[in-house]
């Protein structure tokens, strides 16, 4: 199934001509190892994103108390489990099948191969005639729907970080499931499907709107209905110091995180079936690292400037921030540029952090600054240094923000008064590794002798 998460690549039309028997000069593959190299960019690249579970896990198990460990790492191997199942469900049907310019897909459930490669693979024998029908699609169907699925999980992941040390796990584990099978999938489709926006011209080459702005929306309204966590604020506003358990876990959580996106950007080039591709390839996962480095550096100065210390936690924040701002638009030519757009994410991130802070909007590890102030400026930056329109750059952000806040915020009202969002304040005071796992994530800093409670 073919979608425009960027646009026809160059080697998707090769292919197509060699099919037909007029491949250009440059397309010195046969369509079936164009098809065999796309399927594999798009597999490995999975694997590099679904590793960004991980990192979001660690990061946010670094900065948060040690008594919400546990509560952190099962709801990342829950949201990515949850968000598979329903991407299969229903959501890659409703972000790619039938958009057609449109405002959401079709409702069909269960995502399977083709027709064409259950064929080819239940035939006794591969004949050309099977063969051409498979490799005509540029790809391995299951290949595509695995490395969108993995951005679906990554947006969720968001939410969890900002909403942590004081939400339920399994009402959070439902607003999960609608992000990822519905909400997501709809705006997907606005762009990526080929929808309304895409008409426009709207571009987000790997996801700074579409996938972390998202994250960052549907972490904001949450974190507004939720309330902070108790004793983050004062009666005059002030706020107080939580600081994180494990910052060399933070640390290693954010490299993890900068790895994985090379997959995450890389892989959206959506082929490397051809010299042109692999060199744009190439591109993007070098824009991709100076982005971030200079995200790094720029927080590292700007934290220096204002608080007169070097803050490691603005340092990580200021890498995320980086990569997401790249995001939008990783496959600019002129590096410098990358340089540009990633360090202007790190300064905001370190302006932003304070700003919310000072809005009382309790967000633990940062993610609001870093996936939606920065996920903004990248998808804007597209318009300043991509080539792109800036007027359709904001229409997209602004349409895509009112969805997500919009529905986000229904669910979490339908939440907070139904089966309810937060622990009890003395379960909060306890910590959600008892009270929502029974189980502790460093045992001996307890008080009790056994891991297992309850």
């Amino acid at each position: 199934m073919t979608h425009l998460r960027k646009f026809a690549t160059v080697s998707a039309v090769a292919l197509a001509a060699a099919v037909a028997g007029a491949a250009p000069a440059w397309a010195l593959v046969s369509p079936e190892t164009a098809f065999v190299f796309n399927t594999f960019s798009f597999l490995m690249a999975g694997v590099l994103v679904m590793w960004m579970a991980a990192g979001f896990t660690m990061l946010e198990s670094g900065l948060v108390r040690t008594k919400n460990t546990t509560a952190i790492c099962l709801k990342n191997i829950a949201l990515y489990s949850f968000a598979g199942i329903m991407y299969y469900l229903i959501g890659y049907d409703l972000m790619y099948t039938g958009v057609d310019g449109g405002y959401i897909g079709s409702f069909g459930l269960f995502y399977n191969p083709s027709d064409a490669e259950l064929a080819l693979l239940n035939a006794e024998e591969a004949t050309p005639e099977l063969v051409d029908a498979v490799v005509g699609n540029g790809y391995s169907s299951m290949s595509d729907w695995f490395f969108q699925m993995v951005f679906v999980a990554t947006a969720a992941s968001i939410v969890s970080g900002t909403l942590a040390e004081r939400i339920r796990v399994w009402p959070f584990m439902v607003f999960t499931i609608v992000l990822t099978g519905i909400i997501y999938p709809i705006q997907g489709s606005w762009t990526w499907g080929g929808g309304w926006l895409a008409e426009m011209g709207f571009s987000d080459f790997a996801g700074s709107t579409i996938v972390h702005s998202v994250g960052g929306w549907a972490a904001l309204t949450g974190a507004i209905i939720l309330g902070a966590r108790q004793g983050k604020y004062n009666a005059d506003g002030s706020s107080n110091v939580m600081p994180g358990a494990n910052l060399p876990l933070a640390t290693l959580g954010t490299f993890i995180l900068w790895m994985g996106w090379f997959g995450f950007n890389g892989g959206s080039q959506l082929a490397l079936g051809s010299a042109l591709d692999a060199s744009a390839m190439a591109i993007v996962f070098v824009n991709t690292n100076l982005a971030a480095a200079a995200g790094v550096v720029a927080a590292m100065f700007m934290s220096q400037l204002f608080f007169r210390k070097i803050d490691l936690t603005f340092a990580l924040n200021g890498a995320i921030g980086g990569l997401v701002a790249i995001t939008a638009g990783p496959d600019l030519q002129n590096h410098v540029f990358a340089l540009v757009v990633g360090g202007i994410g790190g300064v905001l991130v370190v302006l932003a952090v304070p700003a919310i802070e000072k809005m009382r909007i309790d967000d633990v590890v940062g993610a609001i600054s870093a996936h939606l102030v920065c996920g903004i400026w990248g998808t804007l930056a597209v318009g300043i240094f991509g080539g792109g329109d800036i007027v359709v750059q904001a229409i997209g952000i602004a349409a895509i923000g009112a969805l997500v806040i919009v529905t986000s915020s229904v669910m979490w009202i339908l939440l907070k008064f139904t089966v309810g969002l937060r622990v009890s304040k003395e379960d909060e005071q306890m910590g959600l590794d008892k009270s929502e796992c029974g189980m502790e994530a460093y045992p001996e800093f307890g008080f009790g002798s056994s891991q297992r409670l309850g």
